[in-house]
């Protein structure tokens, strides 16, 4: 049965856009985050003389309880470090994230999105996302070079299933192979995810790719179907070469139509290089979406995520939110994507000049922290892993005849060697 709380979010969504409650899938419909119960009464209490209502132990001088033993290694507020963070994420870094996204994607111009709603790390977020969409035997369209986690948040988790296309064509986005998906995907109800840079590839589309993105989207839309797109955005911003789009593709879509939901699936584990934080965001997107709208689904995505962990660091939310306060910040940033620029530009320069060997080929990768490649002449690419763990000291990850080198973790000075020891590990098998 319904909760009451859950129906009145369901009647305010259909009231906005019907067609955004048909995108949600039965446990989004149903779920809420709860206004009655202890979070009602706890908030009615705040401030009174004695509160007995809140679920922590506070110290006699009505601070948070800790051990002191941790004073010494912060200089934060304890309020900032100890008490529960609300389900939503702390207010003002939900508010900073989301003036950084109209920030980096100048192309959203004033458009309306909502705030984002914090989650422990990006993962979480796409499974609060499978949470909201997806139902069992949904089909989920995503090209056939992905990160594995989406087997166990879809299929594992949601029973949901998995459709892809190959995601290259000559050596471009296969726009014809991504449109026959979509327009083949079973129902009226499509599910999209997008991840750009791509991991495991390092691929973000050119601007013209991206358009015939957003063009394959809209006819679905204008033929009557509604499209919920996931965009993953876990490498947004690491973009090294010219040509390439560097905003996030949630700025053509946020407003496409009224039949097109996006979410931005997005934060600072690796833009910031803080991976261990597990912080998140997740934030909509759709033409003619209204406060209302935007409010309701913030509210069932808090519910999820009050239903699923409670609540995000508070410790690890005000970490981010000071150094977002920093002059230097922008400093630090362009210092790290500087480094990883150099073992683009390293790795790009060694492939180019070992470019006519026969026993492997790049995949196309201006972006992120990966590239591939592609093995030819029977070559098996477990075989050429444990070969290059036990004889050259060189750990790659491998998909069936596919090599994912992460760049982002190997010193320019050691990206020629790296190279070297999978051509020589090739040569050796193919003897």
């Amino acid at each position: 049965m319904t909760d009451p709380q859950a129906t009145q979010l369901n009647d305010i969504i259909s009231k906005e856009n019907q067609l955004v409650l048909n995108m949600l899938s039965e446990r989004g419909k149903n779920i809420y985050f709860p206004k009655l119960g202890i979070l009602s009464q706890s908030a009615q209490a705040k401030g009174k003389e004695i509160n007995a209502t809140i679920g922590q132990a506070m110290a006699d001088d009505g601070k948070p309880m800790h051990l002191e033993g941790f004073d010494s290694l912060t200089n934060m507020s304890i309020g900032d470090i100890y008490p529960y963070a609300p389900s939503y994420g702390k207010p003002e870094l939900r508010a900073k994230w989301k003036e950084f996204i109209y920030e980096k994607n100048p192309s959203l111009g004033s458009h309306p999105i909502s705030l984002p709603i914090a989650t422990n790390g990006l993962t979480h977020a796409i499974s609060m996302a499978g949470y909201m969409f997806a139902d069992e035997h949904d089909e989920i369209i995503m090209p056939d070079l992905y990160w594995e986690n989406y087997d166990l948040i879809f299929d594992n988790t949601y029973n949901a299933t998995i459709k892809t296309f190959p995601l290259f064509a000559d050596n471009q986005f296969n726009i014809d192979g991504f449109t026959k998906a979509l327009q083949n995907a079973k129902g009226t109800k499509k599910i999209l995810l997008l991840n750009f840079p791509n991991n495991p590839t390092g691929y973000t589309p050119s601007p013209e790719e991206i358009d015939a993105i957003k063009k394959a989207i809209l006819a679905e839309a204008e033929a009557g179907n509604t499209v919920t797109v996931l965009i993953d955005d876990a490498y947004f911003g690491l973009v090294y070469k010219k040509g390439i789009f560097t905003e996030s593709i949630f700025t053509q879509l946020a407003n496409l139509h009224e039949r097109v939901l996006a979410v931005k699936i997005d934060g600072p584990t690796k833009e910031d290089y803080v991976w261990g934080f597990r912080v998140g965001f997740m934030t909509y997107g759709i033409k003619n979406g209204s406060p209302k709208l935007y409010e309701t689904l913030e509210a069932k995505t808090a519910g999820a995520v009050r239903g699923n962990i409670s609540n995000i660091s508070n410790l690890s939310q005000s970490l981010l939110y000071t150094i977002y306060q920093s002059k230097e910040y922008n400093s630090y940033k362009q210092d790290k994507y500087s480094i990883l620029e150099s073992r683009f530009a390293e790795l790009e320069q060694v492939l180019n000049e070992y470019g006519d060997n026969q026993h492997f080929t790049p995949l196309p990768y201006n972006s992120g922290y990966f590239m591939c490649i592609k093995l030819h002449g029977g070559l098996q690419g477990e075989e050429i892993r444990q070969l290059l763990l036990e004889k050259y000291s060189t750990g790659v990850i491998v998909f069936g005849d596919v090599i994912r080198l992460a760049f982002s973790a190997v010193p320019k000075q050691s990206i020629r060697k790296m190279v070297e020891n999978i051509i020589v590990a090739c040569k050796e098998l193919a003897q």
